[in-house]
């Protein structure tokens, strides 16, 4: 038995859950009356509900108490890209989602009536915003939870000690490995979820799955390959493509298939020693990316919400959809550094337009299913930007400084 866990802990998860997927069909069309194989789909989603308000409260605080400050002006400028990065890769997914948008099959409709009015969806926010913290856990209200984490966690840098700090710290760890046990059961909920799906809607619910996988990796191709080259060179004036591929070839592929942000941190610091960056400022910054430069979370986090919307009859205005690209490029940076981390976060977005927190994790568990290809792509994307931005940054830095000497 000890040999089997270790096993298991130790192989790919990736084909793991791609067998779940399998097995869970074909039992599904071989014995689509045993109804309990889908309770394993039921505690998985029940064991990811439970754990995630947790998780992003405990993450988002022991970030910010931690955080390094007076780092200087390149640090501030990779701050910038990192963000404007995510916010654009949301934006992003909101026009592309428009242009092709897409339903899956749920469970259930949902119970919530939806705002109509962008005032009612302000007034919503602000009301959960200031809703009891532990109410907020306990009932996985994400905009409490998220704004009472940025307060304690801000309260915390001021007045806490290093001890304490690093409690905080080790607390994080503690609840990030929980998660990880916890992803470690996906392929047997996933295979209880793929008994469901496909016993209750047949083997052509893959083809809606079809549909979202390349939407994702659409919106994200198009990222990596015309976004970010853009960004690159709006702010070098010069061809980014060398830059770009590079960092795919020796991070993104690496992190394709660790699939954790946190994992490629040192792939990443050892590609910005060999493009010659400072290592005061990678040692900082690569490690901030993993957790705010999260330009494929965001499209998973807005392209999964909004086809959640389209699915549940729910219209989405300019407004709302702005909004929306606001609140995925915030809860992207607070994704978890593990397979899957922003998965946890559709609820969050769901929120805004009034989806049940049940409606938004089935469309976790869908976002599960289609991990195997939708996980590594966005991680690939993910963690090749930490470099990108953080080489654009002092390069743009070292222009300047040279231009001031060429004056002088």
């Amino acid at each position: 038995m000890k040999n089997f866990f270790k096993w298991w802990t130790e192989s790919s998860l990736i084909l793991k859950i791609l067998f779940g997927i399998i097995l869970g069909a074909i039992v599904a069309l071989l014995a689509p009356s045993a109804q309990w194989i889908g309770t394993l789909g039921s505690l998985f989603v029940g064991a990811l509900k439970a754990v995630a308000p947790v998780l992003v409260f405990v993450l988002v605080i022991s970030a910010l108490a931690n955080a390094n400050t007076g780092i200087g002006k390149q640090f501030k400028t990779v701050i910038g890209l990192y963000i404007l990065n995510t916010f654009v890769a949301a934006v992003l997914a909101v026009v592309m989602t428009k242009i092709f948008p897409l339903t899956v099959t749920l469970q259930k409709a949902a119970e919530d009536e939806a705002p109509q009015k962008i005032g009612d969806v302000f007034s919503t926010l602000l009301n959960n915003c200031v809703t009891n913290p532990i109410a907020s856990i306990a009932n996985a209200n994400w905009l409490g939870i998220l704004v009472w984490a940025v307060v304690f966690g801000l309260a915390l840098k001021l007045i806490a000690g290093d001890g304490t700090k690093a409690m905080l710290k080790d607390f994080a760890d503690a609840i990030t490995k929980a998660v990880r046990w916890v992803i470690q059961f996906a392929p047997i909920g996933i295979f209880g979820l793929a008994y469901t799906a496909v016993s209750t809607n047949g083997i052509e619910i893959f083809t809606e799955y079809g549909k979202l996988i390349a939407l994702l990796v659409g919106c994200m191709a198009a990222m990596a390959f015309l976004v970010i080259p853009l960004i690159v060179f709006i702010v070098l004036r010069e061809n980014p493509y060398p830059l770009c591929m590079k960092c795919l070839k020796e991070s993104g592929i690496t992190a394709f298939f660790t699939r954790s942000s946190a994992a490629n941190i040192p792939v990443n610091m050892t590609l910005c020693d060999k493009l010659g960056l400072d290592k005061d400022l990678y040692s900082v910054s690569i490690p901030l990316g993993a957790t705010i430069n999260m330009n494929g979370a965001a499209i998973t986090i807005t392209v999964l919400a909004l086809t959640a919307a389209n699915t549940m009859g729910v219209p989405v205005s300019f407004a709302s959809a702005v909004l929306l690209s606001v609140l995925a490029t915030a809860s992207a940076c607070g994704a978890s550094g593990v397979p899957g981390g922003s998965l946890l976060l559709i609820p969050l977005a769901c929120s805004l337009f009034g989806i049940s927190n049940d409606i938004a994790m089935q469309m976790v568990g869908v976002g599960f299913i289609i991990g195997v290809i939708q996980d590594s792509c966005e991680t690939a994307i993910n963690s090749s930007g930490d470099v990108i931005f953080a080489a654009t940054a002092e390069y743009y830095h070292r222009k300047k400084a040279e231009k001031a000497a060429k004056k002088n």
